[in-house]
């Protein structure tokens, strides 16, 4: 019998409290994509009985009703008839999601988002800074007037030195701009026409660089004194970079929508340019620099007292992503002039080594190879004194490893302060510290602290399952001790999200050799069947459950990269009604990869008629154009 489309339609809406508890609504080849406004409103368990939905899955805040190819589309029609919900698309539906978050959280996921591909740019090149300026400060070496010192050094510090370029076409990525136009307000605000952002406050650079006495920096004054542009640039800046490229999306998008396309290429982007320049140099820039002026001010006052010096060791890694801790050489090179003993730099090393510490706890327990992949050199370079990839790459995507971080570094500046050691040169903390240190001992204690601190509050606290979604952390069950398993190394199914390693082992066949219509249709996505040699099903991947079957013969897991699988033992095994099967998780439980699932019988499943094949299925296969079948 045909699916009647428009009473699916209606009771869905019934079942999600209508239209008005909508916010956002689209769909793919086979499912049907909801942003709920409020949950509480959604009956699921009758959702899950509406005739024509296959099956349910709760994902990164949005409900997805598994409907099938070629007839989501039509069910997706007549909910929009029956709600009077805009029909939007996939991206719509995500960013409608990622909205209902906290405020912090959106702005921490921005980041991310901006940092994460351009991670591998500032990894290699922090660590190969630290190394580089390690051996540079070897006495006796002579590294550090060669011309390989030099060579290095600029291959290392280029990342570095036009952060604000990368940093603003990820950005425009992320805004929806073109990342071209976002290039070239990256390279407006790192201008040769500009005092290099980092000699700011250096009054000999100023002097030096446009040929003044009085320590001024030459500002334009394009109406009198109305509209004046402060000539300093912005290296080693991030947040009023991101600020900038935000403005400029907005500004290219409004124009797209209402200049005449005869002469949109090129008055669009001439004006996008300019207008973006204009705000950013004139407004942006000057509310940072004034920051900068009161950040320098106040860390003056704080470091003369052992509070302050706490108090500036957990505030210090937050200045590094404000990018405003290069001005604090002003403060070194002042104590250097007044008694011979730099007491910022313990402080500075206290903060970073934290920062080190947080990071290797993340690559140390966390199972995701790819974060794992970024955490460790990452670690590496923020011991060897360059954080950003520590603090950008990781610990602020997390989070908690960030904050456990500002506890480690107050503490160890703390202790810095109260022993009252200090270093007869600046520019480098961390391990290269021990360089210019006035007493190693002390300063080892100090970082042993800062770094241990740091390290064991986030072993403690952080959990790998924060980053992959915004659910809260239920601990799993124990596994039963009486099942044994092994977990299963063959990858049955991959995609540029990842891998899926096969639960079960056994036989693998293609989805289109599973003995039933459905799955080898691909209603429910692509995937493998496996003939078992066991009895036991594992995860294949971290993840969390996002359902678990009342019958217990099916579970869904979601994983890395919004990877959405549903594993189901047997076909038409709904009706054993749970006989012969035991479950050892339930919906919202962290899985790691191996850990046991589900225990069935194959001798029960045989006696009631059914086939026992193990169904993996990738449900969102739709969403990726790479998805490979291993058999």
């Amino acid at each position: 019998m045909a699916l009647d489309y428009r009473k699916c339609a209606e009771e869905i809406a019934a079942n999600i409290g209508g239209g008005e508890n909508v916010i956002s609504a689209a769909h793919c080849a086979t499912r049907l994509r909801l942003v709920i406004a409020d949950n509480a409103k959604v009956n699921k368990k009758a959702l899950e009985n509406v005739d024509g939905v296959k099956g349910m899955f709760e994902s990164n805040g949005q409900l997805q009703l598994i409907i099938g190819t070629g007839t989501v589309n039509k069910v997706f029609d007549e909910f929009i008839s029956v709600t009077g919900v805009q029909a939007g698309t996939k991206d719509d539906v995500k960013a409608a999601a990622a909205a209902k978050q906290p405020i912090w959280k959106q702005m921490l996921k921005t980041i991310g988002d901006v940092f994460v591909p351009i991670l591998p740019a500032i990894v290699a090149s922090g660590l190969m800074m630290g190394l580089v300026e390690a051996l540079a400060k070897v006495p006796g070496l002579g590294f550090g007037g060669s011309d390989w010192f030099a060579f290095l050094d600029t291959v290392a510090n280029t990342a570095f030195a036009y952060l604000p370029v990368i940093v603003a076409v990820s950005a425009a990525r992320v805004f929806g701009g073109n990342i071209f136009l976002g290039g070239v307000i990256g390279l407006l605000m790192i201008h040769s026409a500009f005092l290099n952002g980092w000699n700011v406050a250096n009054v000999d650079a100023i002097n030096s660089f446009f040929g003044v006495t009085d320590g001024i920096i030459p500002k334009w004054h394009l109406i009198g004194n109305l509209v004046t542009i402060q000539r300093s640039g912005y290296q080693g800046h991030v947040i009023p970079v991101i600020i900038a490229v935000f403005i400029m999306c907005k500004v290219e998008k409004w124009l797209h929508k209402h200049v005449p396309e005869m002469i949109d290429l090129f008055v669009t982007p001439l004006t996008t340019v300019l207008v973006t320049a204009l705000v950013t140099l004139w407004i942006v820039g000057p509310i940072f620099s004034t920051l900068e002026t009161w950040v320098l001010a106040g860390a003056k006052i704080l470091v003369r007292n052992p509070l302050g010096a706490c108090a500036m060791g957990a505030l210090y890694p937050c200045t590094v992503v404000m990018g405003l801790h290069h001005m604090y050489n002003v403060i070194e090179a002042g104590m250097l002039a007044e008694s011979g003993l730099n007491t910022w730099m313990p402080i500075a090393s206290a903060a970073n080594f934290a920062q080190f510490g947080a990071c290797l706890a993340v690559g140390l327990k966390v199972a995701n190879q790819k974060t794992k992949s970024v955490a460790i050199p990452s670690s590496l370079s923020a011991a060897l004194g360059i954080t950003e990839p520590a603090i950008f790459g990781v610990n602020m995507r997390f989070f908690k490893p960030f904050v456990a971080g500002m506890i480690g570094g107050a503490i160890g500046s703390l202790v810095a302060a109260l022993l009252g050691f200090g270093a007869t040169a600046y520019g480098v903390t961390g391990i290269p510290g021990y360089l210019t240190v006035s007493n190693p001992m002390q300063y080892t204690i100090v970082l042993l602290i800062a770094g241990g601190i740091a390290f064991a509050i986030t072993w403690f606290i952080w959990k790998e399952e924060t980053e992959e979604t915004e659910a809260p952390v239920v601990k799993a069950p124990e596994p039963v001790k009486e099942v044994e398993y092994k977990v299963p190394e063959k990858t049955v199914i991959s995609c540029s999200a990842g891998e899926i390693k096969a639960p079960v082992e056994g036989k693998v066949v293609p989805y289109t050799e599973i003995p039933d219509e459905t799955f080898k249709q691909g209603i429910l996505g692509e995937g493998v069947g496996i003939w078992p040699e066991n009895e036991t099903v594992v995860a294949p991947y971290d993840g969390e459950i996002s359902s678990v079957a009342e019958s217990k013969h099916a579970v869904g897991i979601t994983g890395a990269e919004d990877m959405e699988m549903l594993i189901h033992v047997g076909v038409d095994t709904v009706e054993m009604n749970g006989d012969g099967f035991e479950v050892f998780v339930k919906a919202g439980d962290k899985v790691k990869a191996g850990q046991p699932l589900i225990k069935f019988n194959r001798e029960k499943i045989k006696a009631a008629g059914h086939p026992d094949i193990v169904v993996t299925l990738l449900t969102n296969s739709d969403d990726y154009d790479d998805v490979k079948i291993n058999v």
